[in-house]
């Protein structure tokens, strides 16, 4: 399978060592961690708030599981039978107040193949980057013990964690002023990502990079992919 072809070449030069190591970028939501377990450990706790008040709904979100949940949380709140615009408020409210914090991070899980495709480009000789739109103050600690949780090689060398310094700044933004100084560390050889934007910018900052779309999910009206782009759903070696 091409999957399985382009992720066995990435393996191959992160074993070469002919420039020194190279550098192998991974984004974390959407792309080797499945957050969509945050999002119905969060529902279900809005049932347990919303079970008297609003018994119907609570009891949909009681019964919400990840495949429910699509990228935005009133969307998923409409999937799951919630209509009206002011649970819609309270909802996206309660979540905000726990999505991006360190707390709830320990529900996300791998995506499949994820762990066992980045430690072996590290076990290679590629230095690994998680580089996260997640931000530094409310999201560092638990991204890293839910990375050293789930087997992924983190908190030792040749292995870092970039976090946006403040919520506030776009994901874009933040990535784009990154994406340059990774040369510190040596050659970007690869990048994977969810968002087309970020795979875009990323081929213009480091043009000869295998640069890896994730097509899990991703925020609404993306730009166009471009072209030398790869496009993989899982990092599954085997079959």
């Amino acid at each position: 399978m091409e999957r399985k072809r382009l992720l066995r070449e990435v393996l191959e030069r992160s074993r070469d060592r002919s420039r020194g190591a190279g550098v192998v970028v991974f984004d974390l939501d959407g792309t080797i961690m499945d957050n969509r377990p945050r999002v119905v450990a969060i529902l279900h706790e809005l049932a347990e708030l919303w079970r008297t008040r609003h018994p119907t709904e609570a009891a949909a979100l009681a019964a919400a599981g990840i495949n429910d949940v699509v990228y935005g949380l009133v969307d998923t709140l409409r999937r799951l039978g919630v209509s009206e615009p002011t649970l819609h408020e309270e909802g996206f409210r309660f979540w905000r107040e726990r999505f991006f914090y360190d707390p709830h991070i320990r529900h996300d899980i791998e995506m499949s193949g994820a762990r066992d495709f980045v430690r072996a480009c590290y076990d290679g000789g590629a230095t690994i980057v998680y580089l996260t739109g997640r931000d530094l103050p409310n999201m560092a600690l638990g991204s890293f013990a839910s990375l050293r949780d789930l087997g992924f090689p983190i908190g030792v060398v040749g292995t870092e964690l970039v976090t946006k310094p403040a919520f506030e700044t776009p994901d874009s933004v933040f990535k784009r002023e990154v994406a340059p100084a990774l040369l510190r560390l040596g050659e970007v050889i690869a990048v994977f990502d969810n968002e087309p934007a970020n795979c875009n910018l990323f081929l213009e900052i480091h043009p000869a990079c295998t640069t890896v779309f994730v097509d899990t999910q991703y925020a609404p009206d993306p730009p166009p992919l471009d072209p030398r782009a790869h496009v993989i759903h899982s990092f599954e070696l085997e079959p």
